[in-house]
């Protein structure tokens, strides 16, 4: 069997290939995939189903002169393969190697980073326009799934594009799936697309036309979508009521075909957009069968698709299952997500109260402002969005919820790092960002069990509230069979001291009595709180440990800005307490991508590093102990 992909060294490569080899190219990158990625975990499924579509796209255009944007980019796995970096691919996800994104800094192919949905139609417009203005002529390529066009982003740059740029060309990448099936009137419209009767008529002259006739034939493929498919929306095609010209849909995983339509796209001086139906997981019968699983997921089997056998309960399933006993017991508890429902575990809250679940698709700001209008009439909404994705929905969290004081929660999963995924994925600004807004309770569990009660906490507060809590397993503290209410703003005094405090929020409560542990070795009278409330924060409590001890230490799975550890000190600062505060969490910088344990030795966030800094001021403790003995 011939080996081109050990031959590409950069796209022009390819471009040296004939078409039938093109998909010999094709079967090696997929043989490549399922034994790369079942090593290091990834987004095996998504990138399956682009293998063809990039290579084409490759082939026919010239990166880095023309840019191709990717809409999450999770499906650039390809892509990364044809730009240089085969011989590093088994390095993808892993401490110092390849990003599992595109990232701008890694190649000068990736022309734009992104690990959110719904940013690539924008990102593309705003270069189209920066070519036009400079008077260049590169093409400029946005690769987006079906998923994409559930959010609104991508609605906002349809809106723009014929208006601002003669040429872009959009490739919809229609495979029925975000990570979950996709959901709402678009799914079902793309849906009712590809089932029309006149699709398999299309799809079978689509290729022989093109290969016979080449553009003439792409254009007749294109008036006939559109007499075939205008009456499932009225008077004109969805895209072409944005002013983009629609062609297709075409198999996206026949090559001569695809080649042919780039090729034609390439020539025209229009915006333009091609719907390719492709097939999530192609290749890969485990990956097919099991979608949902294979979108993302960590090492498996490549000959049969299994997994490690799932061990305790991680914290986002806690989460779901508390909430099915909080919603058997209030008919007034929903539950919101945001096209997450296996990564939320919601999907385990949906099967016992589906007419009280609601996916909204890729949708943050909708989704919280939807969660604002059930609590008017009286609902309970719990919107389960990770961390990093809620960053979308600052201003409805501000404006919509926060202002009328809605009793809605915010349970922010991947709350920290999100170790593999890196820095678009990583929680740690949750705290700065939210801490600022009046009326919102913010706290963060130490263990499962402390999760179950503050979500009893939440639903019996009047106003919004949010719980943060990391990525997978932790302690392994199984909550009670009914969780009960917290005191709104108590913090939780583990140990009690007189020299030093020390407040470990949430999962590095462990690393606080860690450290408490060995000071005692030394002599020192230590005290171990879990704060359990960011915001109110208990600065009682903080005032009394900041007249009482010698030195206040905090730690923090969050960025030091603005975050636990500065609420801290302008608690002391306005209780006129001079003690010193070492605090340590995530410095000002983006977190690379790598194995959180390393990533915590390495910034500092340790026993270790706490006692470094910590060292003047214990060392003096020490002194005055001595002192007086």
């Amino acid at each position: 069997m011939s080996e081109f992909l050990s031959s590409i060294g950069s796209p022009a490569d390819i471009k040296r290939l004939s078409v039938p080899q093109l998909q010999e190219l094709a079967d090696e990158i997929r043989a490549r995939l399922i034994q790369s990625v079942a090593k290091t975990g990834g987004h095996i499924g998504p990138n399956l189903g682009v293998v063809e579509l990039t290579i084409a796209m490759h082939y026919v255009f010239d990166t880095p002169r023309d840019s191709f944007v990717f809409d999450v980019s999770h499906q650039a796995y390809v892509h990364k393969l044809l730009t240089g970096r085969e011989s590093r691919f088994d390095t993808i996800r892993q401490p110092g190697g390849l990003n599992g994104f595109m990232l701008r800094t890694e190649s000068e192919h990736d022309s734009f980073g992104a690990g959110h949905a719904g940013t690539a139609l924008s990102a593309a417009l705003g270069m189209a326009v920066a070519r036009d203005l400079s008077g260049g002529d590169e093409h400029i390529v946005a690769l987006a799934g079906d998923a994409a066009f559930t959010c609104g982003i991508s609605y906002e740059a349809l809106n723009n594009i014929a208006a601002q740029t003669k040429r872009l060309i959009v490739v919809l990448n229609d495979n029925e799936w975000s990570i979950d099936k996709n959901v709402g009137a678009i799914a079902a419209y793309f849906h009712k697309v590809v089932t029309h009767p006149q699709f398999t008529y299309l799809h079978e002259r689509a290729s022989g036309l093109i290969e016979r006739f080449g553009g003439k034939a792409a254009k007749h493929v294109q008036r006939k979508a559109e007499e075939s498919v205008k009456g499932l929306l009225g008077p004109a095609m969805l895209f072409e009521e944005f002013g983009l010209d629609y062609y297709g849909p075409i198999d996206g995983h026949d090559l001569p075909l695809l080649v042919k339509t780039f090729q034609f796209l390439k020539a025209q001086n229009k915006p333009v957009v091609l719907h390719a139906i492709t097939q999530k997981g192609k290749g890969f019968q485990p990956a097919l069968d099991k979608q949902k699983k294979f979108h993302g997921l960590g090492p498996y089997d490549p000959e049969t698709g299994d997994t490690a056998l799932a061990g305790q309960k991680t914290y986002s399933e806690v989460f779901a299952e508390t909430l099915v006993k909080l919603a058997n017991n209030d008919a007034k508890v929903v539950a919101i997500t945001a096209a997450m429902p296996n990564g939320t575990a919601l999907d385990l809250f949906r099967p016992a109260h589906p007419t009280r679940y609601f996916d909204v698709g890729i949708a943050e700001e909708h989704a919280v402002i939807f969660a604002a209008g059930l609590a008017t009439k009286g609902y309970r909404p719990f919107c389960a969005i990770y961390s990093t994705f809620l960053q979308r929905a600052f201003d409805p969290i501000v404006h919509d919820v926060a202002l009328q004081e809605l009793p809605v929660v915010f349970c922010m999963d991947r709350g920290s790092l999100s170790g593999d995924d890196g820095p678009t994925h990583h929680g740690l600004f949750d705290i700065s960002y939210l801490r600022a807004i009046p009326n919102l309770v913010h706290m963060v569990p130490k263990d499962e069990d402390e999760l179950a009660d503050m979500m009893q906490t939440a639903l019996l507060h009047s106003g919004p509230s949010a719980i943060r809590y990391p990525r997978g397993t932790g302690p392994g503290h199984t909550p009670k069979a009914q969780p009960v209410a917290l005191e709104l703003g108590k913090a939780e005094v583990m140990e009690d001291g007189s020299d030093v405090a020390i407040f470990g929020l949430g999962a590095l409560l462990p690393m606080a009595q860690s450290m408490a542990m060995q000071l005692r070795q030394l002599g020192l009278s230590v005290a171990v709180i879990n704060p359990r409330f960011v915001k109110p924060l208990d600065r009682a409590l903080v005032e009394h440990y900041g007249r009482t001890c010698g030195l206040l230490l905090t730690f923090e799975d969050h960025v030091l800005a603005g975050g636990f550890g500065s609420s801290v000190l302008e608690a002391l600062s306005a209780a006129e307490v001079s003690t010193p505060l070492v605090r340590i969490g995530w410095p000002d910088q983006f977190i690379e991508h790598g194995k959180v344990e390393a990533l915590r030795e390495k910034y500092g966030i340790s026993v270790e590093g706490a006692l470094h800094l910590a060292q003047p001021y214990l060392a003096a403790l020490l002194q005055e102990r001595l002192a007086t003995q």
